[in-house]
């Protein structure tokens, strides 16, 4: 899919000068206060349905929509059959699932989302995914029924994925409804690079098998029976122009024992008589489904978290997915669902321990219980790195454990906001997989302060600028995200920058930043928090860069040096003397001043030169910075300035800089 990128406006800066300073010593290493940590404010939240009290860190709660009416069941907020489930996203317009059918808002200003339409079609899951003008969602109750209605006891019974034209938000259409023998728990939209006429459809069915009187072919054989139900996903190839004509192509035994063929070659009973935690399993991490799928076919891979079994596939040809690897756990006790990296490196893998009805975060639960399994990826193959569990207990009347969640498109890094249940929002940094850590949050109290209603957050997404959540008993939530020493202003307004025509979890997309002042900026903010060595007064007499050296509104009197291997980060800084780098990691000269040459030649990471202004000549030469782009934009050159032998070529970000004398080679209309 086309990434849409907002072109962003001619902008010398994205914070003022004082806030800069400031913000970049919170980033420096050794900077806290040495205070004691406060206790978390989530612990002992009043509970309440629509008025429970809430914590929130470096996030901010941008709107709230209470589910509308024929969606909810007042007397029982927890009730099954108006459980708000996933969401999906196309254009200006979230469509949010639910076990009775979905609703759409209009989020053109997120802020104030509103309710544009809502259709009555019950049958649960009701998970929904978006292709152009085309809406599928999972039936998989025995309630669901072809037209939509809503006596299950009349009419045709269905089971399966519905598939709606929603060229009209204000009136979707069902315009196929296709049959699966397990029906739909949950799904996943494939497209072919190749192939823009279809999309295809993973479908996970979890629920029981149907009788053969309901749907001819369907039966619950053992495994080694003929041709079982189980043990196998199903793909429906939909022609783009013809939903209507959308088909069960495939049945691939994804589970499948590649030296016997046996179709139950995975995980067929749990690890131990019971859960580590000493109670029963539940559910059971026993393999014949897939929960969840998530594709990425921009690299051919899809990871899929499959009951008793995390497994990576190659669904290079989208029809016949082929499993290449499966991983287990002891502690896992249901693999739920699958995030990859953007850079198709790392997997994380979620564990619904409890069927996510149960309290799993207590206090006495440990870490790696119903939490996240960061996995790498190497040689197409998944090795374990990390657990992350939320890092506050909650309480015996929440619903809580590892749930649905995306990627937030931060340049440089890996960061997932992710669904909790009743435990909230969680944004949780895995760039480093062996050590990912929690940098913001949003959570409400429980639902009842005596019993566990089911409620919580089903799902939270990032779409086109905001987190948006869907919320079991509660409804809708849109929050945006602040800038602190985790994320800053600028990496947030990079990630803005990303804009989407569509967005579904569980099709990923490739996500590319265009060159901006915003993208740079985020760079040398991730550089700064890596700092080794920071002068923020007066050196006098050379001074040699080794490590990551941070000048912060720094004198310097006398020539710098950066070593090979090295970084050096200026801002608002002068320095009297020439600066040469040979074969540095980084060099970003921001808002500074440099009394003297500069020349950088070899650089392998990253090169930036940002409202500054050099007294003297400028030179650039065999830099290799992959896919950034040197950056020399709105600054003063008083010399020549001459670039040569770099790839990719220098920039400007359309930003003109002041240069006194000739300009040549890569860098001659960078004037």
């Amino acid at each position: 899919m086309t990434q849409i990128h907002r072109t962003p406006g001619r902008r010398r800066r994205l914070l003022g000068a004082a806030a800069t300073a400031a913000l970049l010593v919170a980033l420096l290493p050794g900077t806290a206060s040495g205070q004691e940590s406060e206790p978390d404010p989530r612990i002992g939240l009043g509970s309440g349905w629509l008025d429970a009290q809430s914590a929130i860190s470096d996030l901010e709660l941008l709107a709230h929509r209470d589910k509308p009416a024929g969606f909810v069941n007042p007397a029982n907020p927890g009730d099954f059959g108006f459980v708000a489930s996933d969401l999906a996203f196309g254009g200006d317009h979230a469509f949010q699932g639910n076990y009775n059918g979905f609703n759409v808002y209009d989020v053109s200003q997120p802020a104030n989302p509103t309710l544009v339409s809502s259709v009555v079609c019950p049958g649960g899951q009701g998970d929904v995914s978006v292709h152009g003008n085309l809406l599928f969602m999972s039936v998989e109750e025995t309630r669901g029924r072809l037209d939509c209605g809503t006596d299950p006891a009349a009419g045709t019974r269905f089971q399966g994925v519905r598939v709606f034209d929603v060229s009209d938000v204000t009136n979707p259409v069902q315009v196929a409804a296709v049959q699966t023998c397990r029906g739909s728990h949950t799904h996943t939209l494939v497209t072919d690079p190749d192939d823009s006429a279809n999309v295809y459809v993973y479908v996970s069915g979890t629920a029981g098998v149907r009788p053969a009187t309901t749907m001819a072919g369907c039966n619950n054989t053992p495994a080694a029976g003929t041709d079982p139900a189980r043990w196998r996903i199903d793909v429906i190839k939909v022609p783009v122009a013809a939903p209507e004509q959308a088909a069960v192509v495939n049945n691939p035994r994804l589970f499948a024992d590649p030296q016997t063929g046996a179709v139950d070659g995975l995980q067929n009973t749990p690890p131990t008589t019971t859960h580590p935690s000493g109670s029963p399993w539940g559910p059971s991490p026993v393999t014949d489904a897939c929960h969840d799928i998530t594709a990425y076919p921009a690299i051919g891979l899809a990871a899929g978290a499959c009951e008793g079994n995390g497994i990576l596939i190659d669904i290079s040809d989208p029809a016949n997915p082929v499993r290449i690897d499966e991983v287990s756990d002891p502690n896992f006790a249901y693999w739920h669902s699958a995030t990859i990296s953007n850079d198709g490196k790392k997997v994380v893998f979620t564990d619904e321990w409890g069927g996510g009805t149960g309290a799993r975060c207590r206090d006495t639960d440990q870490p790696q219980w119903g939490a996240n399994a960061i996995f790498d990826i190497v040689d197409r193959k998944l090795k374990f790195a990390s657990y992350y569990k939320l890092p506050v207990p909650q309480t015996l009347q929440e619903n809580c454990v590892a749930h649905n969640g995306s990627l937030i498109p931060v340049p440089g890094r890996d960061i997932l906001v992710q669904a909790w249940y009743q435990g909230g929002i969680s944004l949780m940094d895995f760039t480093d997989s062996a050590h990912p850590r929690e940098i913001a949050y949003f959570d409400r109290g429980p639902i009842s302060p005596t019993t566990n209603v089911l409620g919580g957050f089903w799902s939270a997404y990032w779409y086109n600028g905001e987190i948006y959540g869907s919320e079991i008993a509660r409804g809708f939530d849109v929050l945006g995200l602040r800038p602190s020493e985790h994320l800053t202003a600028a990496e947030i307004a990079a990630a803005r920058e990303v804009q989407m025509p569509q967005f579904n979890a569980q099709h990923q997309t490739k996500v590319s930043w265009a060159p901006s002042f915003a993208v740079a900026r985020a760079r040398f903010d991730q550089l700064a928090r890596t700092c080794t060595t920071t002068i923020d007064k007066r050196h006098n007499g050379p001074l040699t860069v080794s490590g990551v050296t941070c000048l912060n509104g720094a004198t310097v009197n006398g020539p710098v040096t950066v070593r090979p291997g090295a970084s050096l980060l200026a801002f608002d800084s002068s320095i009297s003397g020439p600066v040469s780098a040979a074969n540095a990691a980084a060099v970003h000269l921001y808002e500074s001043t440099v009394r003297g040459p500069v020349s950088i030649t070899g650089t392998r990471g990253s090169t930036a030169i940002v409202a500054s202004e050099i007294h003297g000549p400028a030179v650039l030469t065999g830099n290799r910075t992959g896919s950034v782009e040197p950056i020399i934009a709105d600054s003063t050159v008083r010399g020549p300035l001459a670039c040569t032998g770099n790839a990719p070529a220098p920039i400007n970000l359309d930003a003109a800089n002041r240069v006194s004398g000739p300009t040549s080679g890569q860098c001659a209309s960078l004037d």
